[in-house]
């Protein structure tokens, strides 16, 4: 395997993704930036080969086009318009499936037959676009999912215990967005249920942060960026790394026919499988409640369900392909 990685946007969220991965020790051999901007998709390129003296990771770094796409391995989706301060992810649903059907039929048609990494928001309903779109299998299509909301989850839940993030076991799922939720059922400090360590209005208040943090640090400083880099990059060499490792990414859910971030096992193949884990009654109330906000989600797109890959109708507005 060639472990070569391919970013689409080099916008604030690819550009962290790229620098972590050189700065940690990765099995990605080559890492190519692409953008509608190619002179910044170039300069960040630029930027990145100037770790390589002295970051643990040494790797062939360049920009390029989707041309580029036929023997890659992994292709992160960053590109998009950027959520602005008061504007929910699913405010950028038209913005950002306008560009998706021609993006990734450009991708497939330069022979591309890997595993995507979509992280542009609405993130599962454009992960599941870009399934239809590609005509991939599904296990191949890999949304960033509740990664980085769950991390939220684990450190705000360290906090509080005065732990490390590192030894809590606990998921955000469903929608990576305003329906997602803990799910406290399955949540455990080293096998101690967490219902058990942290009172009701703790966990509300728990739960209440790593859904709404984005948008407090979107208020403050235009963008959020870091944690779905590294959170990204975890990904990335789970994959790459065949580590076979239980991570909350959107996948295919074909009990309720949409992707949404739910614990599964990842691997070099993609999603091995999604957990079947046991909800109380007011989880899956939630969870349902998730799910049909992703099906709203994607009937608004205005997706023809009975149509295939190239053949699918979106009719968002028009825009211009902008980076995150």
């Amino acid at each position: 395997m060639a472990n070569k990685v391919m970013i689409v946007g080099t916008g604030n969220v690819g550009a962290s993704v790229g620098y972590c991965l050189v700065n940690q020790r990765t099995a990605v051999s080559e890492l190519i930036l692409t953008d509608i901007n190619m002179e910044d998709a170039e300069g960040e390129a630029m930027d990145l080969r100037d770790t390589l003296a002295v970051s643990p990771a040494y790797m062939k770094i360049r920009s390029g086009t989707y041309e580029d796409a036929s023997d890659c391995d992994i292709i992160v989706i960053t590109a998009g318009a950027p959520q602005k301060p008061g504007e929910t992810r699913m405010d950028l649903l038209k913005k950002n499936a306008a560009i998706f059907k021609d993006m990734v039929s450009q991708i497939m048609d330069a022979g591309f037959s890997g595993i995507f990494i979509v992280v542009s928001n609405p993130m599962d309903v454009m992960t599941y676009l870009t399934w239809k779109y590609s005509g991939l299998p599904s296990e191949q299509v890999i949304g960033s999912g509740t990664i980085l909301d769950s991390a939220r989850l684990r450190y705000r839940i360290s906090e509080r215990l005065s732990v490390s993030p590192k030894s809590v076991h606990a998921f955000q799922i469903g929608e990576h967005g305003d329906t997602e939720f803990a799910l406290w059922s399955s949540a455990n400090l080293g096998g101690q249920p967490l219902t058990q360590l942290l009172s009701d209005n703790d966990r509300n208040e728990i739960e209440d942060f790593a859904r709404n943090e984005a948008y407090d640090i979107i208020n403050k400083k235009g963008a959020t960026y870091y944690g779905i880099g590294a959170c990204v990059t975890k990904l990335i060499n789970c994959i790459l790394g065949d580590e076979k490792r239980v991570l909350p990414v959107s996948s295919y859910d074909s009990f309720t026919g949409v992707y949404n971030g739910f614990p599964a096992i990842v691997g070099r193949n993609g999603i091995v499988r999604r957990l079947e884990l046991k909800m109380t009654e007011q989880e899956g109330i939630k969870f349902q409640k998730s799910v049909n906000a992703l099906k709203g989600a994607i009937m608004q797109v205005g997706y023809d369900e009975n149509a295939d890959g190239a053949n699918a109708v979106v009719k968002p507005e028009k825009m211009e392909l902008k980076t995150v």
